[in-house]
């Protein structure tokens, strides 16, 4: 079986949430456990540190295992879901899974795989396991697919787990309220185990030390001990060192702060938990403080992290970001307000506004989604006024959510007329002279607002996963 015919199998015979949504979301363990004990059960010949979140776990796992790079280990990093190249899931010290590796395991255990019709998650997750056993890492960073309880990754027993923050997202899977979709993320809180936690939250911190306590877990604290919970936006770690390692961090989206503190107390509290390794040798992770900046400063060179304010262009400066939900893109439209010149810092605690001040510089935002985010939420959260300017396009994936739709959403809670709105048509807001046409082809939304961005603008393609990656595939 060829690289490509294992692919084409992946994607052909196992339900994949990326291309169908809820409905491949296999929730519970009972899979994952038999293809676990099918492949002599690799989770637990690995180090793992598993990392959940609503958002930015991703961009929280990548800043851990780049620091543990940097300190001399030998990383696996599971991550999902892909932007170009499904190899992009699975890495180890940032190369990419090999293709004929890939090809070798859906040939050998396919007669399996068709049996247990596992989940293309379920299988993927898998291969990285077998892979990351077979390897013989030092520790893989493994981020939670959906949720934490129910989720297939759950079956690990870590030597940490790291839960970013919690806000509204597959609230169809994991409930409507803050400290319901909390109590799903703590199911990776494990006995005796410790447990950062990016953001605190009223609502949400109860549920956590309410989870860590049942677990035999002592508290709050920084003592060094294999049993606490931390809070990391109460550490203080980073805010002493801030400076330096903030401007050096290669990721340069604002809201990457919350994330580099979180992954900055994960790498504190790693120094001091005892863990068994591959030859089972019990040990402390040596993680120095220069391996921290070195690893911060280059994640994405050591990693192959892609679409985190990623710059693509300069003339036009063109950014591209994979938020996709409201509690993730309200830092993104913060941040590119500051660009313009609405704002005169980035504070990301900051309530987003309108309009402060005028500004001659324009942004022209490429903005798809898919249909299962909260579409309202974030409209309501898009910046008006004469700088910005709209193409409202939809990511090449059944789950996309209709550009035309998106438009009319955009002029329903903005109380505009929508109803002259056609696929290529220009309209105007006319509240605000906000610009916004509707282009589903996503390449041609980006190659229309690159001919109407002057020098001096600032193109934003942000939404959605799927239309990030289907830029990248184009442009890089």
């Amino acid at each position: 079986m060829t690289y490509a015919e294992a692919i084409s199998y992946l994607y052909s015979s196992h339900p994949a949430f990326h291309q169908v949504g809820g409905a491949a979301y296999k929730p519970g363990l009972d899979n994952t456990y038999a293809l676990m004990a099918h492949l002599n059960n690799p989770h637990e010949r690995i180090r793992a540190v598993h990392v959940a979140g609503t958002n930015g776990k991703g961009s929280t796992s990548h800043l851990i295992a780049a620091a543990l790079q940097a300190a001399g280990y030998k990383v696996g990093l599971f991550t999902s879901p892909h932007l170009v190249d499904y190899r992009e899931r699975i890495r180890i010290n940032g190369a990419m899974i090999p293709e004929d590796t890939v090809a070798a395991f859906v040939s050998e255990n396919r007669a399996f795989l068709e049996q247990l019709h596992p989940s293309f998650f379920e299988t993927t997750m898998a291969l990285a396991f077998h892979y990351f056993a077979t390897e013989q890492v030092d520790v893989a960073v493994v981020e939670v697919g959906l949720g934490g309880r129910l989720d297939s990754t759950n079956i690990l027993t870590p030597v940490l787990s790291v839960i970013t923050n919690i806000g509204f997202d597959h609230t169809e899977f994991l409930g409507s309220t803050l400290p319901a979709i909390a109590s799903e993320k703590a199911g990776i809180i494990k006995p005796n185990t410790p447990c950062v936690i990016g953001e605190t939250h009223p609502l949400t911190a109860p549920v956590f030390l309410q989870k860590a306590s049942e677990c035999g877990i002592l508290g709050e604290g920084l003592e060094t001990t294999n049993c606490r919970i931390y809070f990391a936006d109460q550490c203080g770690y980073l805010r002493k060192k801030r400076e330096k390692i903030v401007r050096e961090c290669e990721l340069k989206g604002a809201y990457q702060e919350k994330n580099m503190q979180t992954a900055y107390v994960a790498l504190q509290v790693l120094k001091n938990t005892t863990a068994t390794t591959n030859t089972n040798a019990t040990s402390t992770f040596t993680i120095p403080p220069a391996a921290i900046a070195i690893g911060f400063a280059n994640v994405c060179s050591l990693t192959g992290l892609r679409g985190r304010w990623e710059v693509i262009d300069t003339e036009p400066l063109t950014i591209l970001d994979t938020a996709h939900n409201s509690h993730g893109i309200q830092y993104v439209f913060r941040q590119l307000a500051e660009i313009i010149g609405e704002y005169s810092s980035a504070k990301v605690d900051r309530p987003l506004s309108v309009v402060h001040r005028p500004s001659s510089r324009e942004a022209h935002i490429v903005l798809g989604m898919v249909s299962d985010k909260d579409i309202d939420d974030v409209v309501r959260l898009l910046p008006r006024g004469s700088q910005y300017h709209y193409y409202f396009t939809q990511p090449t994936t059944p789950r996309a959510f209709p550009a035309s739709e998106l438009a009319q959403r955009y002029g329903t809670i903005c109380h505009t007329d929508t109803s002259d709105i056609t696929d290529t048509t220009d309209t105007t807001d006319t509240t605000t002279t906000t610009t916004y046409t509707t282009i589903p082809d996503p390449i041609t939304a980006y190659h229309t607002a690159l001919s109407h961005a002057k020098v001096g603008d600032v193109i934003l393609i942000t939404g959605s996963n799927y239309l990030v990656g289907e830029i990248l595939s184009v442009k890089c």
